[in-house]
């Protein structure tokens, strides 16, 4: 029986705190979506405000989707500030 190699590389366990973010695809990503969702907030804030009362969905069903779509623009938003801040500083 052949003995075991030792690795040549050893893990040294701080991987997750040395670990970089592919910046590039967060980039992409943040530019895809920012405009996506607030198109979605638009349309779903429009939506409500026409939709009659007694319909299906209901209007505070949109509202609430216009409101979430806008939390995740914001989010995608910040996520797009924070990619151009950090690819300046370390690129």
């Amino acid at each position: 029986m052949r003995p075991t190699k030792t690795p040549r590389r050893w893990q040294s366990g701080t991987e997750p705190m040395t670990a970089r973010s592919d910046l590039k695809l967060r980039f992409l990503l943040s530019v895809l979506f920012t405009p996506l969702f607030a198109l979605g907030t638009a349309g779903f804030g429009y939506w409500a405000a026409v939709a009659d009362p007694g319909g299906s969905p209901s209007p505070a069903t949109l509202t609430a989707f216009a409101v979430g779509c806008g939390l995740l623009t914001l989010f995608a938003l910040v996520d797009l500030l924070v990619v151009v801040r950090r690819r300046r500083t370390e690129l």
